[in-house]
């Protein structure tokens, strides 16, 4: 059995068995990020390398197919109730993690690179201004290990604490939407919420995610670059389209159901997929002070949002 397992072609059968399961109703979102997790130690990823591509592609793909389950009203209410939680969440992270940055003596494009991965979008917010403020290859693993590794933990732990709070959808997927970094995390956790809670979460978070622009800009200031380019995040545009579309064309009707649970058996992969890239290794190189100040910002910002949507009412 030891030798079927270590042999290449079997790890590969393996994956593949999984990613498949991943596509089925059987597995949730949680589950799909934990299935890869332990397919990543037990045996490895046969295609780690070639992973990373496709995880960003097939995401934006699902969060596009996703659009097709939202009407034009819906998407404005949802984003209205959200503007302003953003901005001052990502107001307040930025100035925390600037100064707890400094406190810790971390080097600076490392904290900057934590604190814009938590203000805005993760993954993709720290891809957007790597180029611009240079930081190390290090840095940049670095900073990229501890959001995909806090992201795991709230897919798990955002849906137990809404659910022990007894949050409304229309809550939850707000607070999901500005307290998790990662969009595939944010669309997962709601998913597993409820439908409702799906629709705000997506809204709200492509919103905020759309704030890498003027905080690229800023980023260019405070760095100091002029020949640096600015990643415009424009499959938010394809997902806008797709509202339209399901909002004013009736033809798409009979398509949308079936194009949403597709984009949502898409995201199960997608996480089974970033799950799989995580490994024991890329956890020991995660030190204590960087752990420490994303934990604090995500903590304070998780914790303060909470306290924010609980009283709006």
């Amino acid at each position: 059995m030891k030798d079927f397992i270590q042999h290449e072609g079997s790890k590969k059968l393996i994956f593949f068995a999984l990613a498949v399961l991943c596509l089925t109703p059987l597995v949730s979102s949680p589950i799909a990020l934990l299935l890869g997790f332990i397919l990543a130690i037990i045996i490895g990823n046969p295609f780690e390398k070639a992973l990373h591509y496709y995880i960003h592609l097939l995401l934006q793909i699902s969060i596009v197919g996703l659009g097709f389950g939202l009407k034009l009203d819906e998407a404005l209410e949802a984003g209205k109730s959200g503007l302003v939680l953003t901005i001052i969440s990502i107001c307040t992270v930025m100035v925390l993690g600037y100064f707890l940055g400094k406190f810790l003596k971390l080097e600076r494009p490392l904290f900057y690179l934590i604190s814009v991965g938590t203000a805005i979008c993760g993954g993709s917010a720290i891809a957007a201004t790597s180029p611009i403020i240079k930081p190390s290859t290090k840095q940049i693993s670095l900073a990229l290990a501890i959001v995909f590794t806090l992201n795991s933990v709230a897919l798990f732990v955002y849906p137990m604490i809404g659910h022990f709070l007894n949050l409304s959808q229309e809550e939850f997927g707000l607070w999901c939407a500005v307290g998790i970094h990662d969009t595939s995390s944010v669309v997962g956790a709601a998913s597993k919420y409820g439908n409702e809670a799906l629709k705000i979460a997506t809204t709200v978070k492509l919103a905020r995610a759309l704030w890498i622009i003027p905080v690229s800009l800023i980023t260019m200031f405070i760095f100091k670059s002029k020949e640096s380019k600015i990643k415009i995040p424009w499959f938010i545009a394809y997902f806008i389209v797709a509202i339209l579309l399901n909002t004013y064309f009736p033809f798409f009707d009979r398509f949308s159901s079936g194009i949403t649970v597709a984009a949502k058996s898409g995201l199960n992969l997608t996480l089974f997929f970033i799950g799989s890239t995580l490994s024991i290794q890329t956890l020991k190189t995660i030190g204590f002070k960087p752990l420490a100040l994303a934990v604090f910002l995500w903590v304070f910002i998780s914790a303060g949002n909470l306290l924010f949507i609980l009283n709006l009412d």
